[in-house]
């Protein structure tokens, strides 16, 4: 494979940290391609520019419902390596939000109701549920479905193709505005593709754990990262007795950016596999771009 050109497909490649995956990818000369609902980015919402980006011309840019294999399995064929960057912070009504007959705000009602979702058993294991997610997916975004049940269905795809290594961006600890639920169903997506395609010589399960992303692009992100940093900061003195309760809050944010950078550099690097933290994404993302100073 040393010389062979490099395929990777990213599932939420239109998104802000998924496109930069994609740049991050098409930089070393790989073959890209993103699947998400709307194909290619609104790159007014993940750049500071309306217009696409000279590397966003090298990404094959597919339109492809998640719930619905048959959409994207072609495009798995020959992949070394699929990531799931999808997922949402809040719950929502998706067409009710588009068409105005729901508002955010919501979201948040909704997410922090007294109803705890849809726990994992062997009943509402997406594996065998395929059929009910899909007409789901038509209306009701919930964390069960996006943060845990859409990276099982790909993931499933994914080892039916053989592939090398399947990325899934996780997140760091909790954060104080969002309800554990958000945590959870990451987590059980990572138990559930590690224990299901990832025994030996099955597929390198590797599960991205960012803390608060930031970019110049998103200006809110700017104020919200001087936040965090400070934090972290205070944790540290404070021997890290702000983390219990605080979360991410207090967790140093990183650039978006070198996240994407870590994503390729992890995949790439056969030793890597599991959980990736945030010190070893820090790690991982300065060793990708101390290669291109080469």
């Amino acid at each position: 494979m040393s010389g062979a050109t490099k395929k990777l497909v990213v599932c939420g490649g239109s998104g802000f940290l998924g496109s930069r995956i994609c740049k991050a990818a098409v930089s070393r000369g790989w073959d890209v391609t993103s699947i998400s609902r709307s194909g290619q980015p609104q790159w007014q919402n993940v750049t500071a520019s309306s217009s696409p980006p000279a590397w966003a011309h090298r990404v094959s840019w597919e339109r492809a419902d998640i719930f619905r294999p048959a959409q994207y399995a072609a495009l798995l064929t020959g992949a070394d390596f699929v990531v799931h960057s999808m997922g949402i912070l809040l719950e929502a009504d998706y067409k009710g939000v588009l068409s105005g007959r729901e508002s955010p705000i919501s979201g948040l009602q909704k997410a922090f109701s007294a109803s705890k979702g849809r726990p994992l058993s062997s009943s509402s294991n997406p594996l065998h549920q395929e059929q009910q997610q899909q007409q789901q997916s038509e209306t009701q975004l919930t964390y069960e479905m996006m943060n845990r049940d859409s990276a099982i269905l790909l993931a499933k795809e994914a080892a039916r193709e053989k592939v090398r290594a399947f990325g899934y961006v996780s997140a760091a600890g909790g954060a104080p505005v969002l309800p554990a639920r958000y945590i959870t169903t990451k987590r059980e997506a990572e138990d559930v593709i590690a224990g299901e395609f990832g025994g030996p010589g099955g597929m390198r399960g590797v599960f991205f754990r960012p803390p608060f992303m930031y970019d110049s692009s998103r200006a809110l992100t700017m104020p919200l990262a001087g936040l965090s940093a400070a934090g972290a900061m205070v944790n540290g003195l404070t021997g890290g007795i702000l983390g219990g309760f605080l979360g991410t809050a207090v967790v140093k944010p990183l650039k978006a950016d070198l996240v994407a950078d870590a994503v390729v550099e992890a995949l790439d690097d056969e030793s890597v596999r599991g959980p990736v933290e945030v010190a070893q994404l820090e790690e991982l993302g300065n060793k990708s771009w101390r290669k291109t100073m080469v």
